[in-house]
């Protein structure tokens, strides 16, 4: 027996690392292409606008996948499906490099969409299905800073690939290291194994559900709240960490390169965040009060970033704050999923209400565009500052939902 417990950390350690391995190359890829737009503008002879699209299709695609792939690694078990969409996101990386026109850019954008779709499906099955539950809240922080990591890693690498080499070559080189490490992943498979339908282990505290249909299983109403609170989270998020820099200097005395700085800071303090945010989640049951609390406060401070004027360091300050105020929300919020999850649907419950971050993530660029061209810059502040509101809402209604339903089953 103490063999065997000193062997779980151990075992975790490596799991947890796996998965957050994974989630980094997720994020990573997500970002291969964004970072050389202009020399593909130059080099192919396009627009932004067309490459804005190409990137649009990516997100309809990852979104509407996850669904799918839920299903899929729920059937066929993790270890099978997300080296496959490791090597996806390679192939497609390649594909961008060898393109020889605009269409070949969406081919890629559709084939890395069917990459993405898998991770979050395949890395939330295996961490709740391996992972000790006394330590799962903190394995979610960790697979949520990766992911993190991998975004701040893209530019620079892919900038200074460009620099060696050019961008075709940079891509190339990048969509190969993606296939050799989705080969790597998939010698893993032993510490990624989940047995088809097989009751995972943080399961056990819940009563049985029955079998209930796919309807019924995707549009319970805990599922459905956990899904509007991805969405109406993804807006806020994807409005600071993607307009944060055109947004700041309409708003506050700082320049362009000064917000892009400053969207950094709220990235790296999200980061702090979440990492301290798996520590309190392991800690309590009442996850959705480490929702309100956090995200009253990121809410209203990004209404103060957008309507008083503040010195910059007290602006750097704010941002910084409502950062890791948002960061320490993101286990409880997994956690809250996971609360929401019959037995043996952890696949494709997390791959549904994980889609809502790519609506989430369609929709605010499209509203805080307008906000912009009609010089309304402070509108799209509390346009996010309602948006994390919605969510603290949709949390305190996920906890009564599966309240209800766990009553509802014990009665049965």
């Amino acid at each position: 027996m103490t063999q065997q417990a000193s062997a779980l950390p151990q075992r975790d350690v490596r799991i947890i690392g796996l998965v957050g391995a994974a989630h980094f190359a997720s994020h990573f890829f997500q970002l291969v292409l964004p970072p050389l737009f202009p020399f593909i503008r130059d080099g192919l002879g396009v627009s932004y606008t067309q490459l804005g699209v190409a990137m649009a299709v990516f997100y309809a695609v990852s979104g509407i996948g996850q669904v799918a792939a839920g299903f899929l690694v729920d059937r066929y078990g993790p270890q099978r499906i997300l080296p496959v969409g490791i090597a996806l996101f390679g192939l497609a990386t390649i594909l961008a490099g060898l393109a020889p026109a605009y269409w070949m850019l969406i081919v890629v954008a559709i084939v890395a969409g069917l990459g993405n779709c898998v991770f979050h499906p395949a890395d939330f099955s295996v961490m709740t299905a391996r992972v000790t539950p006394s330590r799962l809240a903190r394995a979610y922080s960790i697979h949520t800073v990766s992911g993190t990591l991998g975004w701040a890693a893209a530019p620079v690498t892919l900038l200074l690939l460009n620099d060696l080499l050019d961008w075709r070559m940079a891509l190339i080189v990048t969509g190969a290291a993606g296939i050799v490490f989705a080969l790597y992943v998939a010698t893993q498979h032993l510490f990624l194994r989940v047995a088809p339908h097989e009751p995972h282990a943080a399961d056990s505290a819940r009563p049985p559900q029955g079998s209930p249909s796919t309807a019924q299983l995707l549009f319970a109403a805990p599922v459905v709240l956990c899904f509007v609170y991805f969405t109406l989270l993804s807006i806020a998020q994807t409005g600071m960490q993607s307009f944060l820099p055109s947004l700041m200097p309409h708003v506050q005395a700082i320049t362009f390169a000064l917000a892009t700085t400053a969207t950094t800071v709220y990235l790296v303090a999200s980061a702090t965040g979440s990492l301290i945010g798996g520590f309190l989640a392991d800690r309590t049951s009442n996850h959705e009060r480490i929702v309100g609390g956090g995200l009253v406060g990121a809410g209203v401070l990004t209404l103060a970033l957008g309507y008083i004027p503040l010195a910059l360091a007290t602006a750097f300050a704010t941002v910084a704050v409502a950062g890791f105020l948002t960061g320490i929300t993101i286990p409880s919020r997994d956690m809250l999923v996971r609360s929401a999850t019959p037995a043996g649907s952890t696949g494709k419950i997390f791959g549904f209400v994980y889609s809502g971050l790519d609506l989430g993530a369609m929709l605010a660029p499209v509203a805080i565009g307008l906000f912009l061209d009609g010089g309304q810059a402070h509108l799209a502040f509390a346009f996010m500052a309602a948006a994390l509101i919605g969510t603290i809402t949709a949390a305190f209604l996920v906890k009564w939902g599966t309240r209800r339903a766990a009553v509802r089953a014990t009665n049965i």
